[in-house]
């Protein structure tokens, strides 16, 4: 249970560097600022984005496999940007206001999730 808590929380933290950085990702509580509101929704898509991360990617990438060899491994990359843009579209429906627009900025924030998330997890032992 502790590790599933601590996985969220390394994605909450590298989804809010994500809307730091990346100009087409927002959160609607944090975009003037951290709030309460928008701790709880970055949260929510935290969870979200685990959930898309533990059980659609493997079977994305398993259905994907011809491909990914074909790119060496690249096409990981859209994956995650796709994944990405799945959650947004999910944690809308669920009411949370979390957005990316477009491609290239999921793209973008899948890149600034992946590096914080090395690092984070590098820094913190199992």
């Amino acid at each position: 249970m502790r590790g599933i808590l601590l996985r969220i929380l390394i994605n909450a933290l590298a989804l809010g560097a994500a809307i730091y950085f990346v100009d087409g990702i927002t959160a609607a509580g944090l975009t003037e600022g951290v709030s309460l509101i928008g701790v709880r929704e970055l949260l929510v898509v935290a969870t979200i984005f685990g959930v898309f991360n533990a059980i659609a990617k493997p079977i994305l990438k398993l259905l994907t496999c011809p491909l990914q060899l074909l790119t060496l491994g690249l096409f990981t990359l859209v994956l995650n940007g796709l994944l990405l843009w799945l959650t947004a579209w999910v944690a809308n429906e669920f009411g949370v206001g979390f957005h990316v627009d477009g491609i290239l900025p999921a793209f973008l924030g899948t890149l600034i999730i992946s590096v914080v998330s090395i690092v984070v997890d590098f820094l913190i032992p199992d």
